[in-house]
């Protein structure tokens, strides 16, 4: 039986990943410091192995890796008020990490970057995405390197799914400037379906950009939210230094606020990524975003994610 660790796997991307690699006959090992969301991991997956542990530290998590045929690693500090966060999340962890899987000998490493990496973006998530990603390739474990732009699906606490669950609650959503912010969503279970290509393969020692193949606006893509749950909103346009001002403002009176001002500077930057066939090139069907949505609110799995907390 294949045996993969999960680095950083209650998040988004594990909840949904793991259920799809146990079904497929494979061990499932979850590493993560969020012990509430690896609780509901091992609730909703009794055959997963749960392990509580922060990356960035050494601990016994190391000897969990005894034996695994592939690391996905999932762990990413995404938003945080403190900067030292990026650098002990993304790039302490990752060298933990890689140190972890050299002494076990993990013949694939499964690294999950960001499209922030090639990104117009130079905050610290920019930054210690790309200093974890050239880590990976300097090092010496064998690796496939995936992209991913903006995910939606069930169990997201932080992008898109954050702003579904303000949209059932107000009448009126303010957004910044016009919404005339393109973005490129991709359903996280494409990128799943994705990584589970990559476990069969092995590593390939190349990098992927898995971005959704649609480019819809911002303002949009809130549209859409509204008219799949049924809600009538108003979308409220604010000036951006007003928006941004306010988004200080909460951002010195919350200890994790949901949404920062290096966020709202990515939102406008004007990214537009190429679209690797990716869809071709792992044999995956690409999830147009309405059908997409269409699933994800049909989804049982859906409710569930009002369970998770935000990692940050």
């Amino acid at each position: 039986m294949m045996k993969v660790i999960l680095a950083g796997g209650a998040g988004m991307v594990g909840q949904n990943l793991a259920p799809l690699l146990l079904d497929a006959g494979i061990r499932v090992v979850a590493i993560d410091k969020n012990e509430r969301n690896l609780l509901l991991l091992g609730r909703l997956n009794p055959h997963l192995e749960p392990y509580a542990a922060d990356l960035s530290e050494a601990g016994a998590w190391t000897e969990l890796l005894t034996g695994a045929h592939a690391v996905v690693d999932l762990k990413a500090q995404i938003a945080s008020p403190d900067d030292t966060a990026f650098e002990r999340n993304n790039v302490r962890a990752q060298q933990r990490l890689l140190e972890a899987c050299q002494a076990h000998t993990v013949s694939h490493l499964v690294h999950l970057s960001s499209t922030v990496v090639i990104s117009m973006a130079r905050d610290p998530y920019a930054e210690s995405k790309r200093a974890a990603e050239e880590m990976v390739r300097r090092s010496a474990v064998p690796y496939t390197i995936l992209r991913p732009a903006l995910m939606y699906g069930c169990f997201d606490v932080k992008h898109l799914g954050y702003i579904t669950r303000v949209l059932e609650t107000m009448p009126v959503l303010p957004i910044p400037g016009s919404g005339r912010y393109m973005r490129q969503p991709l359903y996280v279970l494409d990128l799943c379906r994705v990584v589970k290509r990559c476990l069969e393969r092995g590593p390939t020692l190349d990098t992927h950009n898995i971005v959704g193949h649609e480019r819809i606006d911002f303002i949009d893509l809130l549209r859409a939210i509204a008219q799949a749950r049924r809600l009538r909103r108003l979308l409220l346009p604010v000036p951006l230094p007003l928006f941004s001002a306010a988004l200080g403002l909460t951002g010195r009176v919350l200890r994790r606020p949901r949404f920062t001002r290096d966020q709202l500077a990515a939102l406008v930057a004007g990214d537009d990524f190429a679209v690797e066939d990716w869809s071709e090139a792992f044999d995956v069907r690409y999830t147009p975003f309405r059908e997409g949505l269409r699933e994800v609110y049909a989804s049982p799995a859906y409710p569930r994610g009002a369970e998770m907390v935000s990692p940050h």
